[in-house]
């Protein structure tokens, strides 16, 4: 089956040696006498119990030079995989991803729920919406008794206006301005220098 053609590039293999190494490793695995040893068991995903530090380096400037160390150089630095990524967004996809999982020693099968296990799940969401709404509803009585005094105090604040402003139309009341016009003239000036009367 060989070809002597000089142009032909492709691939020989040899059968007969593949098939051969195929029945010793068909036989080994019938005896039992495996090298491998025990196939390794990983554990099947489950939820983070930590939360992701994205905001921590954010905004802060640091200066990186040759001997730097990766884990201190710009980036998200992952200890598992032992890799810097230079964005939150391919940071978050790495830790998602079947590399790192992997290396944490997970599947990246999901254990199956149980019927008990989603009534539970409900049973506590369930209480988490209750607290949430409790808190809603002290959060917005709050908000509404402040708003009302701030009303009030705006209501106040116009009322003191309006009396000053009663007050000082008081004073330059037409009536008195005639009278304290013709105390003037008696007493022989007629104003301070402002406009003109005749």
């Amino acid at each position: 089956m060989s070809s002597m053609r000089p142009d032909d590039h492709r691939r020989k293999w040899d059968r007969k040696e593949y098939e051969r190494l195929a029945h010793e490793r068909i036989l080994a695995k019938d005896k039992g006498n495996e090298d491998d040893g025990e196939p390794v068991t990983k554990e099947l995903l489950k939820q983070r119990e930590y939360k992701v530090d994205l905001d921590s380096k954010l905004g802060k400037s640091m200066v990186i030079n040759k001997s730097t160390p990766s884990s201190q150089s710009g980036g998200y630095y992952c200890n598992v995989c032992d890799c810097v990524v230079k964005d939150s967004i391919n940071f978050l996809d790495h830790i998602n991803g079947k590399k790192h999982q992997r290396n944490l020693g997970m599947s990246m099968k999901v254990e199956r729920s149980s019927l008990d296990q989603v009534k539970e799940r409900f049973k506590i969401n369930k209480k988490k919406t209750e607290e949430k709404k409790k808190d809603y509803e002290l959060e917005s009585r709050v908000r509404e008794a402040k708003e009302e005094e701030d009303r009030y105090r705006e209501y106040k604040r116009d009322k003191r206006k309006e009396r000053k402003r009663k007050h000082d139309e008081d004073e330059t009341d037409p009536d008195l301005d005639a009278g304290s016009s013709e105390m003037a003239a008696i007493m022989g000036f007629a104003g301070f220098g402002g406009s003109k009367k005749n």
